[in-house]
């Protein structure tokens, strides 16, 4: 026989009213009382209703999480990392349903179906669906790019962490250095080139355009773009493959070009891809912490889904940092 909240109220001795307010992480209830029902929905094996419960309370029990794009430039590491903290942190009650907002059609998100949403931007393109999410007062936090929007906003400062990360190759005596970029619209894209320039300008280092190529963030095209460049005539000492992936391809194509890495070629990635670490050489990365970034995120919208709207235009900034590993080579030495 199913239980209802009646019967936890039964056993409480309480109003199935506070049960179910209870259930529903309503602020009304005290805490202690919130445990104790709890204890017993659990030991009564009390399987909520979500049909029922979304038509008498007007939730959809669904969270939306929208990429920019899945299937043309969202790496698996940053979509793994994404979902993975997702499902880790959000209230257990809800339903996860993963979009790309390239197939978004205008004016077709509704509150009906999302009690709130998870953005992962990675372009300026996004905007219009972010303002959408606003006008239909859905609760919105949006990660990964900072936006000009009041919606609380969980970013971190690619510029810098790039950087930090090309100041390492130049350090170790690298001034001819191959780009392998990601997708030309990508924010991304931009913040990582612009980090790269103003390292080379720090040490008065003239960047060559024919050595700049672009990839898709696949390990494939990090492969093809670098075989390009080694067949080219331009001479180059290191890559900065603009994601772990990309670098992870650069490896393999100058290894089967009968190079050696970091002895001939030193390699620069980016994002902190767990990958980078089980190869041979691991590495040298700077790590943009999309994982923490994504927990951050989905903890805020839990906040505002529940209520807390005093959060509403928080900005988060979570720093970069540049993770040593054995692919780059000092050749001063």
């Amino acid at each position: 026989m199913t239980t209802t909240i009646k019967d936890i109220a039964k056993v409480l001795n309480i109003s199935h009213s506070t049960v179910s307010r209870a259930l529903t992480g309503s602020k009304a209830v005290s805490e202690k009382t919130k445990e104790e029902i709890f204890k017993v929905a659990k030991e009564l094996n009390y399987i909520p209703n979500m049909n029922a419960r979304s038509l008498k309370i007007d939730k959809a029990y669904n969270i939306g999480v929208f990429f920019s794009t899945i299937d043309n430039g969202t790496s698996p590491f940053v979509f793994q990392s994404v979902i993975n903290n997702v499902y880790r942190n959000m209230d257990k009650k809800y339903n996860v349903i993963v979009k790309g907002i390239d197939m978004h059609e205008e004016n077709t998100i509704s509150p009906k179906n999302y009690d709130g949403i998870l953005v992962l931007s990675q372009k300026k393109g996004d905007d219009g669906f972010i303002e959408e999410i606003i006008d239909k007062k859905i609760p919105v936090v949006v990660i990964n790019r900072k936006v000009s929007h009041k919606v609380i906003n969980v970013y971190t400062d690619e510029k810098i962490g790039t950087s930090r990360g090309v100041e390492e190759l130049i350090i170790n005596g690298h001034k001819d250095i191959a780009i392998i970029e990601g997708p030309e619209r990508f924010y991304s894209t931009k913040m990582r080139r612009d980090g790269c320039l103003e390292a080379l300008e720090k040490y008065n280092i003239k960047l060559n355009e024919k050595l700049i190529l672009h990839g898709d963030f696949s390990v494939k095209s990090g492969y093809l773009v670098t075989k390009k460049i080694l067949n080219g005539k331009e001479k180059f000492t290191a890559i900065f493959a603009f994601n772990d992936e990309m670098a992870t391809g650069a490896i393999k194509a100058i290894t089967d070009h009968g190079l050696k890495v970091p002895d001939d070629i030193s390699v620069l990635g980016f994002d902190g891809n767990e990958i980078g670490k089980f190869i041979t050489p691991s590495i040298t990365t700077v790590i943009r912490p999309i994982g923490e970034i994504a927990k951050l995120g989905i903890e805020l919208l839990m906040k505002l889904i529940n209520g807390e709207s005093e959060i509403i235009g928080k900005k988060i900034y979570i720093e970069s940092k540049l993770s040593i590993g054995n692919s780059i080579r000092d050749i001063h030495i």
